[in-house]
């Protein structure tokens, strides 16, 4: 009876699935390595760009954790959610209401928002997943708008309409006591989250929800979901039942929701019905399709490129436009700030919609596909060079 030596083709065989493994798992730190680095660094990068203030960066890091979060549901399973908006603004009213009647420390309102995230995703996952396709869509659209339209009027009490939840002197913040001579403002252990504090909080979130997310992508679980978006049917007939499995992925996805939510309630406390309308839905449908759907770090990537048209093409003027083609002739200035002024300012939607356009057309896998072809044509040509 032969036995496989040390350095033997069998015992290569044997060992090349855990060093495959082992490769993986190092690739995938190196990679969050890098992820971390950028998003706590972002403040430093984003400021040549304009896209450095407090706002905007806390804007990048919470629909990022929102995008990364319906990426779980719609990359991994292809369930398509139109309603993903309604536990965003779930996740706001129990941050506020924390904030209200227990205490400003965050903590409590980022575990109550991923709570109400998660549980009301149950409800609405239970009924909605028994349809798939365009009828499921339907479905969350159906109550997320349902949702919209109870916050302004028959849940009023609890969300106090088309005023907003907002924080008051009355509010008895039994942890805390009442407010002073001005409202207090969020903080965590004593150290307030405002502006660029608030952004490494957010940061922080963000970098452990892409954490976690990783490890759901990477493992058995990801894996049956990544099952279930390749031949739902086929598995149902092996008499595997999936539902399950797109249940628990639903209610992640509402958990992520939850906690972008309650993130928006840390960096400025107040929370409104227009959190839950079903454009906020689009929105983060076009930021999974414009980065990257199934990946993991594209749904962050669309969600920086809408948030940022959003908040510097927005703010493009003519004073602005003239004042960027001043070193052009007079005539031609002019005309070029014809020519560009419709694509920037209120119609900035324009610029993003003929962006979406090209990359449905030219990149159906989103930017992360354009950011794969560049660099396997880079190693094409270093391998050339090489050989």
């Amino acid at each position: 009876m032969s036995t496989a030596t040390i350095g033997s083709p069998s015992d290569r065989s044997a060992r090349s699935p855990t060093i495959a493994g082992s490769a993986s798992n190092r690739a995938d730190h190196v990679k969050f390595l890098i992820f971390a680095a950028a998003v706590l660094t972002m403040p430093i990068w984003l400021s040549p760009v304009g896209a450095a203030y407090p706002d905007l960066v806390q804007k990048f890091a919470i629909y990022g954790i929102f995008a990364i979060g319906f990426n779980i549901l719609f990359g991994l399973t292809g369930y398509l959610s139109f309603g993903h908006a309604a536990f965003l603004g779930v996740g706001s009213y129990a941050a506020v209401w924390s904030f209200k009647l227990l205490t400003m420390n965050i903590v409590p309102a980022m575990l109550f928002g991923v709570l109400a995230g998660g549980v009301f995703a149950l409800l609405i996952g239970y009924v909605s997943l028994r349809r798939s396709g365009i009828y499921f869509s339907i479905l969350t659209l159906a109550f997320a708008q349902m949702s919209y339209n109870l916050a302004y009027s028959v849940l009023t009490p609890i969300t106090n309409g088309e005023t907003g939840l907002q924080l008051a002197h009355g509010d008895p913040r039994v942890l805390d006591g009442p407010a002073g001579a001005g409202l207090p403002s969020t903080n965590l252990f004593g150290v307030e989250t405002v502006g660029y504090s608030g952004f490494y909080v957010c940061a922080v979130a963000l970098i452990l929800a892409y954490y976690l997310a990783l490890r759901i992508t990477r493992s058995p679980f990801g894996m049956t979901l990544r099952a279930i978006k390749s031949n739902q049917n086929r598995m149902n007939y092996t008499g595997f039942n999936t539902r399950p499995y797109t249940l628990a992925a639903f209610v992640i996805s509402g958990m992520y929701a939850g906690l972008a939510g309650s993130l928006m309630a840390v960096v400025d406390p107040l929370a409104g019905a227009e959190r839950m309308q079903w454009t906020a839905s689009g929105e983060v449908v076009l930021m999974t399709i414009l980065g990257g759907s199934g990946t993991l770090l594209g749904p962050v990537l669309g969600a920086g490129i809408i948030k940022y048209f959003e908040n510097i093409f927005s703010a493009f003027n003519d004073q602005v436009l003239s004042r960027m083609f001043d070193f052009l002739p007079a005539g031609l200035g002019d005309l070029m700030v014809d020519l560009v002024q419709p694509f920037v300012g209120d119609g900035w939607h324009l610029t993003l919609g003929v962006l979406f356009m090209l990359i449905v057309i030219f990149l159906p896998g989103g930017v992360m596909e354009g950011v794969s072809r560049v660099a396997g044509r880079l190693r094409r040509v270093r391998s050339d060079r090489t050989g």
